[in-house]
């Protein structure tokens, strides 16, 4: 017999053992949604910040204000 199959696999232990592997996946799935989180708000950030220096700066009048 191969040391595969003359061995009895318990259950319980199994279950645990793949119990404590979805607790493990599920912390680095929380870890992985914050760091994808972090990294939309600042593409957030950096877009707004590119449209703003994109725009025309006007003055309080609506006229453009000479640069320099």
């Amino acid at each position: 017999m191969s040391p595969s199959t003359d061995r009895q696999t318990d259950p319980a232990a199994v279950t645990a053992s793949l119990a404590a592997e979805a607790a493990l996946l599920e912390g680095r799935l929380s870890q992985l949604r914050e760091a994808i989180h972090s990294v939309d708000a600042r593409i957030d950030a950096l877009s707004e910040t590119l449209r703003r220096l994109q725009r025309p700066a006007t003055g309080s009048t609506g006229v453009e204000t000479p640069v320099g």
